[in-house]
């Protein structure tokens, strides 16, 4: 099951051979020319749970949609099928975000909650999740009541879900630092809620400003006007897994943008108690500390949805009983499929063919340039080692 965040994507095509500046886009008056639009369901459970649905997972999608011509449109873009475990309310509008990515541009959105901002406990179908082996919940810091009264509702829902036996999995958004999201105490958050997760999957800016919002502003500003993921340091990555295990997380997997994937885990003991989708090979996805470099892409197109693709990827990998070596590989692989097109679905390719690229060892890597003495590089796999991973030999 993935739960949680959907919303309606409306994104103007810009001509690809348009010189834009935005300060000239949004000018009183002006007229910008644009393209054929592109009308795509958004937010974690399109974007992650569609993606695993076309890897070849069966999926169950929940979300919430109001009774408008919005949710008509996010219904008929998912499919009636799918949509049957949608909670649908009157007199509350559905979710939509206007998404503009001009060319040579970094993408920003124009974001109204709508029906996500409700979104409580109570709009789960734990009978459905229960008959599931994970049940995946996006973007909590997008909607009001996961993060009202310090996560209260958010780890309630955790709660119930995990006491089924099933295996869960959370992933974030960056909180809007000048509004209610930004001005929580996500600390206090995490640490009620990480207990009762068992794979956590942020991006690297998204969980360094929840937990060390010192670190975030530092990397930040040293940064400048470069994307700020090249600024961390690999024992950044360490200093804070440490504290994910140390609340309870099993499984961390922090999203670094183009640097790629890096993945840290507990113990044995506590992978073996992981529930419902727990690995076979328990001793295989114990104790590690690794990082896997992104793909090149042969074209970009856009980044919408990419860390989506990415958890998609890596959730599959998990499920269909893979390596983390190869799971990080397989999310890195559908993360490069989707930067491809310009929508957060269309891109993906069926299971077979992504599991061909997989075995495909010549493609190009973007390399996160980890310079650390303390971590290894094994050309086999293209991976890094970091220093609390066990395996001592690529």
């Amino acid at each position: 099951m993935v739960a949680g965040h959907l919303c309606l994507d409306i994104t103007p095509r810009f001509p690809a051979t348009a010189n834009i500046k935005i300060s000239e886009v949004f000018s009183p008056g002006k007229l910008t020319n644009v393209d054929a639009v592109v009308l795509s369901t958004g937010g974690a459970v399109s974007n992650t749970g569609l993606a695993m649905a076309k890897l070849g997972i069966e999926v169950v999608l929940n979300g919430k949609v109001g009774e408008d011509e919005i949710g008509n449109i996010i219904r008929r873009l998912v499919g009636q099928e799918r949509a049957k475990a949608f909670k649908t309310v009157a007199e509350q509008n559905s979710s939509y975000t206007i998404v503009l990515a001009p060319p040579g541009v970094d993408r920003f959105f124009l974001h109204n909650p709508a029906t996500n901002d409700s979104f409580g406990p109570e709009d789960i179908d734990y009978e459905l999740a229960r008959d599931c082996v994970l049940f995946h919940f996006g973007y909590p810091p997008l909607m009001k009541r996961m993060y009202e009264n310090e996560g209260k509702e958010l780890t309630e829902m955790y709660k119930r879900i995990k006491e089924l036996g099933v295996t869960t999995s959370l992933d974030m958004a960056m909180p809007d630092p000048a509004a209610p999201s930004g001005q929580v105490d996500w600390r206090k958050i995490l640490e009620k809620v990480l207990p009762h997760v068992d794979i956590f999957l942020p991006s690297l800016e998204e969980i360094t400003f929840m937990m060390d919002r010192k670190l975030y502003d530092r990397r930040k500003s040293q940064a400048g006007n470069e994307d700020p993921v090249w600024a961390y340091e690999p024992a950044d990555c360490t200093m804070i897994s440490d504290k994910l295990l140390s609340l309870g997380v099993k499984i961390a997997a922090v999203k670094c943008g183009v640097r790629g994937l890096y993945l840290r885990s507990a113990a044995k003991q506590q992978i073996d108690a992981i529930g419902t989708a727990r690995p076979k090979d328990v001793d295989a996805w114990a104790d590690r500390e690794l990082w896997a470099g992104t793909y090149k892409a042969d074209k970009f197109a856009s980044a919408l949805g990419a860390g989506d693709a990415t958890i998609a990827g890596f959730l599959c990998g998990l499920i269909r009983e893979f390596s983390p070596e190869d799971s990080l590989q397989i999310a890195n692989t559908v993360g490069w499929q989707n930067v491809q097109a310009m929508d957060a679905l269309s891109g993906i390719s069926d299971w077979p063919t992504t599991e061909k690229l997989l075995k495909n060892k010549n493609r190009l890597y973007n390399s996160p340039k980890i310079k650390a003495t303390d971590w290894r590089f094994c050309a086999d796999d293209q991976l890094f080692y970091g220093p609390h991973d066990k395996k001592q030999v690529c």
